[in-house]
């Protein structure tokens, strides 16, 4: 193992100065610089000799280097063309790293497991670009059969609402999302700092561990009913879900929800994963 790590500021600078590589705003580009966050990161996501990992956006590599001392096989997929040529230089001593030039969005998840990882499941580990994070985690939780779990830093404020229970403040259809497909915690926080450049905000380690909970349901009527509700969070539930996606008169919704002795005077935030499961059986649509 080499004495220098990759995100020691001299070395930091090295590559800065020997690619002359500006980070790129439209790409969202704030790569990881300190240590201690990184390997929080990489134990918070139990990696082993066992485990293919793939990692999204590796930038310089920092985090790709501690991952890749930790498992048998480091997948990552980097979209900037101008990086494969710096994760060749800063991964060179890791015989274990393969590099990916493409849009994580366009590769097939269950082909890569098929090719690296075909007795295990992947681990996901990913520091992602804030202005397509929940695109992307609805992508990778689409394969959840070839995931076993998900380690990703993302804004602060994202992190809450993902983790958060009903009745919080941060609790929305992005909560209950993360609640049907697993479970969810804030492992480490991520001050702006520790990013070069800095971004404007502060951020959050999330890990997320996919399950299949199989609730019986409509799970396109599911999530339609769950957004309607918190698209008008501020009206009570039997406007909400009469005034957005859902194609139900307010009698027959009146009727579901005092069956299920559900007040119709509740908010979008005071219902559970469950209420909304047990109103969407209720609507007996095909």
């Amino acid at each position: 193992m080499k004495n220098n790590r990759l995100y020691q500021p001299s070395y930091i600078k090295e590559i800065l100065d020997k690619f002359n590589f500006s980070f790129s705003k439209a790409l969202g580009q704030n790569f990881l610089i300190d240590g201690n966050i990184i390997r929080k990161i990489v134990e918070g996501s139990n990696i082993t000799k066992d485990d293919v990992v793939l990692e999204i956006g590796p930038g310089f590599g920092t985090l790709t280097e501690e991952l890749a001392m930790k498992a048998k096989k480091v997948i990552s997929v980097e979209k900037d063309r101008r990086l494969i040529e710096v994760l060749d230089y800063t991964l060179k001593d890791y015989d274990n790293v393969e590099i990916i030039n493409n849009d994580i969005l366009k590769e097939n998840i269950r082909e890569i497991k098929d090719k690296f990882s075909p007795e295990r499941k992947l681990k996901v580990v990913a520091n992602l670009p804030y202005y397509i994070t929940t695109p992307i985690l609805e992508y990778l939780i689409e394969t959840k059969e070839c995931i076993e779990s998900i380690t990703v830093m993302v804004q602060e404020e994202v992190a809450r609402r993902m983790v958060a229970s009903v009745k919080d403040k941060d609790y929305g259809s992005l909560s209950i999302y993360m609640n049907y497909n697993s479970n969810a915690e804030i492992i480490a926080k991520a001050p702006k700092q520790i990013f070069m450049p800095s971004p404007k905000v502060d951020s959050a380690v999330v890990k997320l561990v996919l399950e299949d909970k199989d609730y019986g349901v409509n799970e396109e009527l599911l999530f339609k009913l769950i957004r309607s509700g918190f698209t008008k969070r501020r009206k009570n539930i039997l406007n909400s879900l009469t005034t957005g996606f859902l194609e139900i008169n307010k009698d027959d919704l009146k009727e579901i929800l005092d069956e299920l002795d559900i007040s119709t005077n509740n908010r979008a935030e005071n219902l559970t994963l469950e209420d909304f499961v047990n109103i969407t059986k209720k609507l007996n649509y095909d």
